[in-house]
């Protein structure tokens, strides 16, 4: 039985290689010749796992995204700044989300000229932070092509990737990606063989 168990295991770990694969492959077919954009949320000071950061986890494996597909980046930043201690922050993302909150933005890019956004975001409380659907909001998504990307610490993209299909009206969204943000900030190798396997730069590093 313990035999049976464990091809009946690996041929599951086959399939979803191959499955992944073919993502990878849809993804990078995708980026010929377009104008790539990586919007991204990020915060540093206090965080789960990792302490004091200086840039954020989600910045971090932005720009790793950003360098390997030429992409320009495009940080969202709130006009009024998070508690830089993380329970008051968490308490306050919290509340955004009861509340549907929408909060102010600083600044914007050119939306119309670009035909690939990689969005991405922390996980808060199982959701993107209100302040990437301010962005989301503000702009027309159709026509789109939509990859998001997240960082967290066990909870994975959630149900995000359905929500941006609901608040981007119009896109194409592909497979995300959801990396621990401890494993960004502190195991950098680690995280871009992560990007560039999604990405389908290098199946191997």
């Amino acid at each position: 039985m313990k035999t049976i168990a464990l091809i009946i295991g690996a041929l599951l770990i086959g399939l979803c290689q191959t499955t992944y694969a073919q993502s990878n492959n849809k993804i990078k077919k995708n980026m010929e010749n377009k104008k790539v954009l990586v919007a991204f949320f990020s915060r540093a000071d206090e965080n789960y796992n990792v302490g004091h950061i200086e840039k954020g986890n989600t910045h971090i494996v932005a720009e790793m995204i950003a360098q390997k597909t030429h992409g320009e980046l495009f940080h969202i930043v709130t006009v009024k700044p998070y508690p830089a201690e993380y329970m008051p922050c968490v308490k306050q993302a919290k509340q955004e989300k009861e509340s549907g909150a929408r909060p102010e933005i600083k600044g914007d890019v050119k939306f119309e000229e670009y035909d690939v956004v990689y969005l991405g975001y922390p996980n808060w409380w199982g959701d993107m932070p209100m302040a990437v659907y301010t962005f989301i909001e503000k702009h027309d998504w159709k026509g789109k092509i939509v990859i998001p990307f997240c960082t967290h610490e066990g909870s994975g993209l959630s149900g995000t990737e359905e929500k941006i299909r609901q608040a981007c009206k119009g896109a194409t969204v592909e497979k995300g990606l959801a990396i621990k943000g401890s494993v960004a900030q502190n195991s950098r190798d680690k995280a871009e063989q992560s990007v560039d396997i999604w990405l389908g730069v290098s199946e191997k590093r």
